[in-house]
């Protein structure tokens, strides 16, 4: 049975939230949201998920609680919230930049502004999910910090090291990590059918590469059913990530 990229990266998603226990599991698009129900149907039954905005969901998407934004901010702070983020640019360090393109002074392009991503990555761990690897998004500096990478919450010091985690980042192309001595980015695992070079000539900056890399798992029997005919039967993710 063939397996699309888009199932590859909603598997290569939801390990993000492998054992991370009861938890809240906030994601920003469909890939990554499809990878959090799938997380939940199968490895991680303890995770919680919302709506995005003020409710605790159940795998059907179905209301199962409020979540009042007091709760919400209690659990953020507390590290009781793995969020996966997107992002305009992130570089070797893992900052994330969704406020603007350009020069602070005068950018040429004003994004969404920097949200809650300075609190989320330095309170509870955070990932990020980029649909579409190029040079434009993973670049060698942020031209804004918003979510805070290692070396810039190393430099803050131990209050903003105490809890900041960026457990991966996933693309279209494969998955990144930051298992190095310096924290910079790894390439963890290439998606099937795509090459390093590939991955190369899409960076912006030298990523770490082991002597072998292995590829992105495929989805078992089970997993590959759930995506298709429950989590995700209108194929939405073939438009996110399209075959």
């Amino acid at each position: 049975m063939t397996i699309s990229r888009s199932e590859y990266c909603v598997v290569a998603c939801a390990e993000a939230w492998r054992d991370n226990g009861e938890i809240l599991a906030a994601t920003m698009a469909p890939v990554s949201s499809f990878g959090a129900r799938l997380a939940k149907r199968t490895f991680s039954p303890d995770l919680l998920l919302t709506d995005g905005e003020a409710m605790l969901v159940d795998l059907g998407g179905a209301t199962e609680g409020w979540l009042p934004y007091r709760q919400h901010l209690a659990m953020v702070t507390g590290g009781k919230r793995h969020v996966m983020m997107g992002a305009s640019q992130i570089d070797r360090f893992g900052n994330q930049n969704i406020s603007c393109i350009g020069d602070w002074e005068r950018p040429g392009r004003q994004l969404l502004g920097v949200r809650g991503a300075p609190v989320n990555t330095l309170n509870n761990p955070v990932s990020y999910w980029v649909p579409r690897h190029s040079s434009r998004v993973f670049v060698e500096r942020v031209d804004m910090v918003s979510g805070v990478g290692y070396d810039n919450a190393a430099a803050a010091g131990p209050s903003a090291t105490r809890f900041h985690r960026i457990p991966r980042v996933v693309s279209n192309l494969g998955v990144f990590d930051f298992a190095t001595p310096d924290r910079s980015m790894r390439l963890a695992s290439l998606h099937p059918g795509v090459t390093v070079d590939q991955i190369r000539q899409a960076t912006g900056f030298a990523l770490t590469i082991p002597a072998h890399v292995p590829y992105t798992r495929e989805p078992t029997a089970a997993e590959l059913r759930l995506i298709r005919e429950v989590i995700d039967p209108k194929g939405t993710r073939e438009r996110e990530v399209p075959t």
